[in-house]
């Protein structure tokens, strides 16, 4: 066990939008540390949502975010020799960091041409409740309630 937690690492909100989450979402959207790169390609899948719904594409992106985050996980636990999945609540930071990485994930194994087209899709998908990155949240949380006599054994 260490000794005491590590800081706290904070990022800069992004020149666009000024947002933090948009930062983090780009951080994770970076390959090899080509940030401009990520940056162009989530503001024009930003731009082709916003042409698609005719809503702003900021709005849609943070509905997509909420609908894709789990709120219950589960964990393996080992009680007496058994392992256990043991369902727990996510906490807060661990929910919007979760639910950014299934997104993206889930964007890039779509099959259309570009990153941006992908992106964008499962955007617009997310915000309305289907693709594949809400399907792994109703996974989840359908492990969870599967598993929920094991909630006693919580740590």
């Amino acid at each position: 066990m260490r000794k005491s937690k590590p800081p706290k690492r904070y990022v800069l909100p992004d020149p666009k939008y000024k947002e933090v989450l948009v930062t983090k979402f780009v951080n994770n959207l970076m390959y090899e540390g080509k940030k401009s790169l990520s940056y162009s390609i989530f503001y024009d899948a930003l731009d082709i949502v916003a042409k698609r719904t005719s809503e702003s594409g900021l709005d849609v992106w943070r509905k997509a975010l909420n609908n894709v985050m789990p709120s219950v996980e589960v964990k393996s636990r080992r009680v007496g020799g058994a392992t256990f999945q043991v369902p727990t609540e996510v906490r807060a930071d661990r929910k919007v960091s979760v639910g950014m990485k299934w997104l993206i994930r889930y964007a890039r194994s779509r099959g259309e041409k570009t990153m941006v087209d992908r992106l964008a899709a499962e955007i617009i998908a997310a915000s309305k409740g289907e693709g594949a990155a809400v399907k792994k949240k109703d996974d989840t949380h359908r492990m969870a309630e599967a598993n929920k006599a094991f909630s006693h054994f919580r740590f």
